[in-house]
């Protein structure tokens, strides 16, 4: 007789590139944070707290270099909003019959690799289901978290022998993430991504980076909107 994983446990495997993913990235950022003068448990606090990503560094600098609390907290937010679309698209994929009982606390944990994995599983068929979201969030979520714990304790020094790892880091994110994109492509979705992706790169040299990812996603949902 055959078994089946339980859903959860599903989400925690699914969560493993992920994590290959994320730890290394927040060790730097725990390396970053304790340069830049706060404590581990300062730093891992961050991290419990915000789960931003590459934007916990725009959050360092930020406020190290004096900038009111308030103006680092429009400006994270600016950067973030994508992801208030993320759960929306997520469950137009997953169908009307999904299950949204607890969405309030599994969409904490939809990052952009996240909701890429999630949405690549939809792709190929899986059944959408809340407690594989719980674990495969909540394996993104530790990562984060330990990781960036290790490398405030590591200390401000510990990347300073390998300047090409550390500089290396910086691109693990982005990569991930364009590796998740790729497995969910579709020739149909082309003229969506060119749009999102030349509007984002026009409007980050002409204006800012913030700028950019904000006008680049507001253009791939209009484009996306008008190909329907």
């Amino acid at each position: 007789m055959s078994r089946t994983r339980p859903p959860f446990l599903d989400g925690l495997i699914a969560s493993l590139p992920i994590v290959l993913g994320y730890f290394p990235i927040a060790f730097s950022f725990g390396v970053a944070a304790t340069r830049s003068g706060f404590t581990a448990p300062e730093a891992a606090a961050l991290s419990l707290i915000i789960f931003a990503g590459a934007s916990q560094f725009l959050a360092l600098a930020l406020l190290t270099s004096g900038a009111p609390v308030l103006v680092s907290a429009f400006t994270l937010i600016a950067m973030n909003l994508r992801h208030v679309l993320y759960g929306p698209a997520l469950m137009r994929e997953a169908g009307r019959e999904a299950g949204t009982r607890h969405a309030w606390a599994w969409a904490f944990g939809l990052t952009d690799e996240v909701f890429g994995q999630a949405l690549g599983a939809l792709a190929r068929g899986q059944r959408f289901s809340e407690p594989y979201m719980f674990g495969l969030g909540l394996g993104a979520y530790a990562s984060w978290v330990s990781g960036t714990l290790a490398g405030a304790v590591a200390g401000g020094g510990a990347l300073d022998g390998w300047p090409a790892l550390g500089a290396g880091l910086g691109f693990m994110l982005p990569a991930l993430f364009l590796a998740l994109l790729l497995s969910i492509l579709s020739r149909r979705q082309l003229p969506v991504i060119a749009v999102a992706g030349a509007v984002t790169v026009v409007a980050t040299l002409a204006i800012s980076a913030t700028s950019g990812i904000l006008l680049g996603m507001l253009a791939g949902a209009l484009a996306g909107l008008v190909r329907r």
